[in-house]
């Protein structure tokens, strides 16, 4: 099973919307996570910690970003916006076996961008 966490332990119930970017020789990429009105964010989970990054657990371990940051409208929190960047084709290979698994949980599709 593939899930995400904010703090550790805890799965994120909210499905995100992905955004991929990836170089023209395919070996780099960012992957833009964003979720609205995620519940890490409710009230009744301010005592369960800090959001400490953004972990992609599945089968194969984990996959960690630091790059989180949660937008607010008129002073209440509604979204978070986390960015993975992608290093090389081995990482981009992992992250993609990642997502498939989390699309497959999850219900998700894959929608390619018109060039």
């Amino acid at each position: 099973m593939a899930t995400i966490q904010f703090i550790q332990g805890i799965n994120e119930e909210v499905v995100p919307d992905v955004r991929l970017t990836r170089s023209r020789d395919g070996s780099t990429g960012t992957a833009t996570f964003r979720f609205t009105n995620p519940k890490i964010l409710d009230a009744s989970m301010a005592d369960k910690g800090e959001i400490t990054g953004m972990y992609l657990m599945d089968t194969e371990g984990q996959i960690i970003t630091r790059d989180v940051n949660a937008k607010f409208i008129n002073g209440k929190p509604q979204a978070i916006e986390a960015v993975h960047v992608i290093k090389s084709p081995d990482d981009w290979d992992r992250f993609m076996r990642f997502m498939e698994r989390y699309a497959q949980d999850n219900g998700l599709t894959f929608t390619k961008a018109n060039s």
